[in-house]
């Protein structure tokens, strides 16, 4: 019988045999947005999601597919299955020192790469500029241990974080939020919001 974390462990990334296989066939899930994906996570995870969010289910970080699992459940399905309210961020917090405390123990290297990038999200989330140096370095180490045929997909995500930590960078926080979490946008972050490639 298989576990809760091992079915969305397997729902996230599939069969595919490498890198490029899982991310071809599940980019759309990872960040796409189609109604029904949502409604998915939602009647097949929801409650485990809750669960997580309530801070149980720690027992599953003992073993590094299990702490995965737990991260997706906290970061992830939320922005999915409550997107465009706050709560699809009310994970965030818990996810990163799940991730700070699981990487001080080098569970994060006991992973493939593929599904390390979701733990490099998760600092990737963060509204905090040494966060985001901490990602972009994270996948820097991606890249470089990438297999030449996979040299593109890693490089990519590489961008996005060296993107994210721009904007950090420069405002603070992630002003596509601001709409969402009820703050105000200052006049230089809604011309940037009406740039393109502002909500990511």
């Amino acid at each position: 019988m298989t576990s809760p974390s091992q079915e969305l462990l397997n729902w996230w990334f599939g069969e595919g045999a490498t890198a490029t296989e899982v991310a071809g066939a599940k980019n759309s899930l990872w960040f796409g947005y189609k109604p029904e994906q949502d409604e998915e996570a939602r009647e097949r995870f929801g409650g485990l999601i809750e669960r997580a969010l309530a801070g149980e289910l720690n027992e599953w970080a003992e073993s590094p597919h299990g702490w995965l699992a737990l991260v997706l459940l906290l970061d992830q399905l939320p922005r999915m299955i409550h997107r465009g309210t706050p709560k699809a961020f009310a994970g965030d917090e818990r996810a990163l020192q799940l991730v700070r405390d699981g990487m001080a123990h080098g569970g994060d290297v006991l992973l493939a790469p593929i599904q390390r990038v979701f733990i490099y999200l998760v600092l990737e989330h963060a509204e905090n500029l040494s966060v985001q140096d901490q990602a972009v370095q994270q996948f820097e180490q991606l890249l470089g241990i990438a297999d030449a045929g996979e040299q593109k997909l890693f490089a990519d995500f590489l961008d996005f974080a060296e993107r994210h930590r721009q904007v950090i960078a420069r405002f603070g926080r992630f002003p596509h939020r601001n709409a969402m979490l009820g703050r105000s946008s200052s006049e230089a972050e809604q011309t940037f919001l009406a740039g393109p490639g502002s909500g990511f």
